[in-house]
Formats: C-alpha cells, sequence, structure tokens
C-alpha cells in the first residue's frame, strides 16, 4: 500500500445481555456499506465451543475512495463471549435470541495519496508535503472530521441496536 496512512479514531462499545446475532452481523454489515459507504470484507471468522455456549471473534476491513488522493480505512473488530441460545417471550410468542457479551472495536484511517503517485522521487515527495501543508489543509480537516464522526455513528447505532433489541 503506498500512501500515508493516518489514525484518526478508535473507539469501542461493550453490551451484555440478549440479542438476536444473525440480525445483529447483518445489521452492523449494512450500515458500514450503505450507511458509510464502505466495501467491506470479512478478515477473520472463528468461533469456539465451550459447553453449551459459544465465544466469536470477527474482524472486518472496509475502504472507501473519496478523492484521487484520499481513502478511508476501517477496521472493526467483534468478540462475543459465553453466547448461548435463549428464548424470550414477546407478546406471547416465544422468540430465538442470543445471550452473551458483545465487544465491538473500531479504529479508522484516512490514508493519503493511497494511489503512490507523490511517493516515486524526492521531489515529488516534496511536493507532497507542500500540497498537504499549503494547498489542501482544509480538505484534509474535511474528511477527517467526517470519517470521525461516521465511525462515532457506527458505535452509537451499534449501541442503540442491542440495547433496543435486549429490551424487546
Amino acid at each position: 500500500m503506498a500512501g500515508e496512512k493516518d489514525n484518526i479514531f478508535s473507539s469501542k462499545v461493550k453490551y451484555t445481555g440478549v440479542f438476536p446475532f444473525s440480525d445483529f452481523y447483518k445489521f452492523c454489515y449494512e450500515w458500514l456499506t450503505q450507511e458509510a459507504g464502505l466495501d467491506v470484507i470479512e478478515e477473520q471468522y472463528v468461533e469456539k465451543i465451550k459447553g453449551n455456549s459459544k465465544d466469536i471473534e470477527f474482524k472486518w476491513a472496509g475502504d472507501k475512495k473519496v478523492s484521487d488522493y484520499f481513502k478511508f480505512s476501517v477496521k472493526v473488530s467483534f468478540r462475543i463471549i459465553g453466547m448461548v441460545d435463549v428464548e424470550v417471550v414477546k407478546d406471547k410468542i416465544k422468540e430465538k435470541m442470543n445471550k452473551g457479551i458483545v465487544e465491538v472495536k473500531i479504529s479508522s484511517s484516512i490514508i493519503k495519496d493511497y494511489q503512490g503517485k507523490f511517493e516515486q522521487n524526492a521531489f515529488k515527495k516534496f511536493l507532497r508535503g507542500i500540497y498537504e501543508k499549503w494547498v489542501i489543509p482544509s480538505r484534509i480537516d474535511q474528511y477527517s472530521e467526517k470519517l470521525v464522526n461516521d465511525s462515532d455513528e457506527f458505535l452509537s447505532q451499534v449501541k442503540a441496536y442491542l440495547d433496543l433489541e435486549g429490551k424487546r
């Protein structure tokens, strides 16, 4: 990967309670792809069975080209600990849900010159420094703010989803 990567956001949420795992998985994926516009791939998915419960870990990587010069890069890791199947009665109807501890971490970066156009020689690297310092600093701030807001909103949506599903 060419370019310069600036890590600009890192945070996590933790939830303990009842939730529908498959719906939660789908909700998170759709939010990142549709709301944030990221191209998301699953880098890892591991399930460990421990008696009648299981631990699940999966990691997603997403990116989005926002211009010819900037690209967003987002890493999301999920840990579900001690997940068990439970039945919940809602409006006199039994629903199958899951119960466990959910931890979602996100780290977001902005990649400048992701195509490496300014990496070809020392003179172009010098020009990139001038370009970033004098020509586009407000654009860097604007894109950084958008990525921070999207990342923070994702965590807020995850928390709201889990809180809402847990109260059903």
